[in-house]
């Protein structure tokens, strides 16, 4: 259990930008955290009556009857029940943001891909107007896959909240720091970090230093977890202790507001008279969360062989299918390079799984050039991909000392299911179309001899 009080009342507004009263840590921990001195009740989660005229009301993250390691819930006590903070609802156009299926005719999936970073824009974009889908996999009615896309934010949503009922979203900064003032408190997201936010929670985004960049995953299906370790242990890679969950905090502001909805895939705007960031405690273990990629600590081979990417899992969102995830999020950033009689960068391959990776900063071992931070690049299923040219001839003749692989930070979104591009991706995205010229000039060194490498 992880608790927190804040012994006098805290109240946000959107144009809050100093500091606030921190965090909790854990991943999937059971928190508690209130305001207000006795705002939350002990021993019980529903009083006949709440403590200063509040109002019990629970969020569930997952069906009531999972099993008991998978149930996710959190009880609110807030000013006013969300049924006040939803009125009749008006179906609204986000023409950027698409849902899976979302298979366009015009458009081919199929073959290697990288973009340039998408540019910032002149235009007023906040966090929903300024989703761009890139990709998506799945189906968002049946809740399972996935969808990427590049969010370009450059203006702080005032009285205006949102919340997707169809996934939770990990959000993954390039450039610049935003605001996630929650149901449950705030988070503050910069590059290096990343956000998880929940499926149904609450949330207004504002830009703290902008324009923003960054990317987003959103997970139609099961939530995001830990990886097993195995045979590696107890530590190493993403520890739970250095997620961090905000504490509370609320507004009782009486102003006329907006709340926007996405629901199987479409988008539905209500018009409410208050702010509906009003819990004032809360205890549970759904939360959202943030996690600096800086205290992942990588395991790798320290003998020869270089091993599959699966060793650098940050988060897994699994599937049906035992050892086959709906999502991966994989990590490369720096470490040392020790194996011996190795080829040490990714080797050529390919996949049953389905990538799609982004540059956060720095250089990416198997791809020199080209790929630049913000950038992104596809390889779906079955689709052989690998080092080009430069990489390979300069990793097979590398003087193999220790060598350290320094200023590089890139992910990867995997996904068991096939990533169908968006006609913004084919059409309006700033798509790299040479990158399949990258491997070829790669040459046949085969003549035939004994003993030739």
């Amino acid at each position: 259990m992880t608790k927190h009080t804040v012994p006098t009342r805290m109240q946000m507004a959107p144009s809050m930008t100093g500091p606030h009263e921190g965090y909790m840590p854990g991943f999937g921990n059971d928190y508690e955290s209130e305001v207000l001195p006795g705002a939350l009740p002990q021993g019980m989660n529903s009083p006949q009556k709440c403590n200063y005229g509040l109002y019990g009301e629970q969020l569930s993250g997952t069906a009531f009857t999972a099993p008991s390691h998978q149930n996710e819930r959190t009880w609110c006590y807030r000013i006013r029940p969300s049924v006040k903070h939803s009125h009749r609802y008006e179906k609204i156009d986000v023409p950027h943001w698409k849902s899976a299926p979302n298979v366009d005719p015009d458009v081919t999936s199929l073959g290697q891909y990288r973009w340039d970073p998408v540019p910032h824009s002149d235009e007023a974009l906040n966090w929903i107007n300024g989703m761009y889908t890139m990709t998506t996999a799945g189906d968002v009615n049946t809740q399972v896959g996935m969808a990427t896309h590049i969010y370009l934010v450059n203006e702080s949503m005032e009285d205006d909240y949102f919340f997707s009922a169809d996934s939770e979203l990990l959000v993954v900064p390039q450039e610049g720091v935003l605001r996630f003032s929650t149901e449950l408190g705030i988070i503050d997201l910069e590059p290096k970090e990343i956000a998880i936010i929940p499926r149904g929670l609450l949330y207004r985004v504002e830009v703290l230093e902008g324009p923003a960049r960054g990317f987003v995953c959103e997970n139609y299906g099961q939530k995001f977890e830990l990886p097993g370790r195995g045979p590696i242990g107890a530590n190493c890679m993403a520890n739970p202790r250095d997620f961090k969950a905000p504490v509370a905090a609320y507004e009782d502001r009486e102003v006329p507001s907006t709340v926007t909805v996405k629901w199987c895939g479409q988008f539905h705007k209500t018009e409410i008279g208050q702010s509906p960031l009003d819990v004032v405690a809360w205890h549970g273990n759904y939360a959202p969360v943030k996690y600096d990629l800086r205290t992942y600590c990588p395991v790798g081979a320290i003998l020869f062989d270089h091993p599959d990417p699966s060793i650098f899992t940050v988060l897994t969102a699994p599937s049906g299918q035992p050892g086959t995830a709906n999502i991966d999020f994989v990590l490369f950033r720096e470490r040392w390079m020790v194996a011996e009689d190795t080829f040490r960068p990714p080797w050529y391959h390919k996949n049953i799984m389905s990538e799609l990776m982004g540059n956060i900063y720095g250089q990416y071992d198997a791809k020199p050039k080209g790929f630049i931070p913000g950038g992104l690049s596809l390889h779906n299923m079955m689709l052989p991909h690998g080092p080009d040219k430069n990489a390979f001839e300069g990793a097979s003749n590398a003087n193999l000392g220790p060598d350290k692989l320094d200023n590089t930070m890139s992910f990867m979104f995997e996904t068991r299911f096939p990533q169908h591009l968006t006609a913004f991706a084919a059409d309006e995205a700033p798509l790299q179309d040479d990158y399949i010229d990258c491997w070829s000039d790669i040459e046949k060194k085969f003549d035939g001899t004994p003993g030739k490498k």
